[in-house]
């Protein structure tokens, strides 16, 4: 059983910084890409942005030069810190990670969601 657990949403006046965190715990061997992605009402979910087990990085246009995502690999955790965030950064933030278990198999894994508000 593997589980991805998010923290550190909420309510944010526009410009300032929210850091989200995610922690992968269970049955984990290994774990492969981490990366966040959003959803905003009424439209499809977004990648925001993913890191590969080696450190490399890729962000949304939308995201780029205002968002860091980084990870502990010694702790199973991701992290997006966001600056300078926008009334359109305002979404449910979903962490994902593919992961091998100790039986072997990669999936993909998702967390519950954590809700990011950006007022004007």
């Amino acid at each position: 059983q593997v589980q991805l657990v998010e923290s550190g949403g909420g309510l944010v006046q526009a410009g300032g910084s929210l850091k989200l965190s995610c922690a992968a715990s269970g049955s984990i061997f290994s774990i492969n890409a981490m990366g966040w992605y959003r959803q905003a009402p009424g439209k499809q979910r977004e990648l925001v942005a993913r890191i590969t087990s080696g450190g490399s990085t890729n962000y949304a246009d939308s995201v780029k030069g205002r968002s860091t995502i980084s990870r502990d690999n010694a702790k199973n955790t991701v992290y997006l810190q966001m600056n300078s965030l926008k009334p359109e950064d305002t979404a449910v933030y979903y962490c994902n990670a593919d992961i091998r278990g100790t039986l072997f198999i990669l999936r993909e894994y998702w967390g519950q969601g954590t809700q990011v508000t950006v007022s004007s």
